[in-house]
């Protein structure tokens, strides 16, 4: 996965809990409005009414590090684990056409 800083902050977030838990602030604590561009960070994290009633509470960057980590493995075993059944599936004699017929790319 390619995404930027934010998209993994958002992409994290969105996988530590189910449901619309958190948001971002659209105002900072003085009452300026904050640039859509500039909300998207760890600081500017919000708990919704779901979130509070949940009990959840805004993660802390080393959670969020360990948790991006987590995600970043899974994918690393998910595509270890296509290249390994490709190899079996030729190792059995199909070719790639055949492999990809299946699905498989």
């Amino acid at each position: 996965m390619n995404f930027t800083e934010e998209q993994w902050l958002n992409f994290t977030l969105a996988n530590m809990h189910e449901g619309a838990w958190f948001n971002w602030k659209e105002v900072d604590d003085d009452g300026n409005k904050i640039p859509g561009d500039q909300r998207m960070t760890l600081e500017n994290t919000i708990l919704t009414d779901l979130g509070i009633a949940k009990g959840y509470s805004i993660p802390t960057q080393s959670e969020i590090d360990v948790k991006i980590q987590e995600i970043k493995d899974a994918e690393t075993a998910r595509e270890n684990k296509k290249a390994s059944g490709k190899q079996k599936l030729k190792d059995l004699g199909l070719d790639d056409e055949e492999i990809e017929s299946l699905g498989i790319h």
